[in-house]
């Protein structure tokens, strides 16, 4: 792990004069950046570059943010590192599908520098804290048993493939079993999501790992206007 203020930063975006906006600026912060203009190029320069953080530009031609995002959740030498989206979309609606593809942050164009700079900082230091919190690596709750080593979950010994925001989330839950956590608790400690958005982006994937769940779906109880919690069955 790389000491503060020696973090690499990774911004793709397919205009120059972005990107090198952002590397002066993330530079003059005390970060290592590199820039990347074609987004064809993401995952060798993504893996040769080792970054703490990746900032990523939705609209480019060749391949779109988020299918780099997509890309970068299956790949296991990069599937961990934080991102955040950086685009001219804005609404509600492209916020949340941007989180729900495995992005952490989203910031709208025009956008502040200054914010910019403090919100990758702050997202690579919880990112931190989370690596270096002890964790525990296999829980089960009533035949569902979560391994996070093997990054697997079996339901009644039948193994169940969960996108990693899910498997985040599941394995949240079920670490403080009996404990509710709100929606947006869920959105910091899930998502790495500190400032307003649309809490229902955490509806839709409880929604989904209950599916997933099936029989076992009551292990995720809701909690009438306030979040959920994972329960013995």
């Amino acid at each position: 792990m790389h000491t503060l203020k020696t973090q690499r930063i990774l911004v793709v975006d397919d205009e120059p004069d972005v990107t090198e906006l952002l590397k002066y600026n993330l530079e003059q912060a005390g970060y290592r950046c590199q820039e990347l203009n074609d987004p064809l190029l993401f995952v060798s320069a993504a893996r040769d570059f080792q970054p703490d953080l990746m900032i990523l530009d939705i609209m480019m031609a060749e391949l779109s943010g988020l299918q780099l995002c997509r890309i970068a959740r299956a790949d296991p030498l990069l599937k961990d590192v934080p991102i955040i989206f950086l685009t001219a979309k804005g609404e509600v609606e492209d916020r949340v599908q941007g989180l729900e593809s495995g992005a952490d942050d989203y910031i709208s164009k025009p956008f502040s520098i200054k914010e910019l700079v403090l919100r990758s900082g702050k997202l690579i230091e919880r990112h931190a804290k989370q690596e270096d919190a002890p964790r525990l690596q296999r829980i089960e709750i009533s035949g569902v048993v979560i391994d996070e080593e093997l990054h697997q979950l079996l339901v009644d010994g039948e193994n169940v493939v969960l996108t990693a925001t899910e498997f985040r989330l599941l394995k949240l839950l079920m670490e403080r079993k009996g404990r509710v956590q709100s929606r947006e608790h869920l959105l910091v400690n899930v998502w790495n999501y500190d400032t307003d958005i649309e809490t229902r982006t955490v509806d839709t994937h409880v929604r989904r790992v209950r599916e997933k769940l099936g029989a076992h779906s009551r292990l995720i109880e809701t909690v009438r206007g306030v979040g959920y919690r994972a329960v013995d069955i």
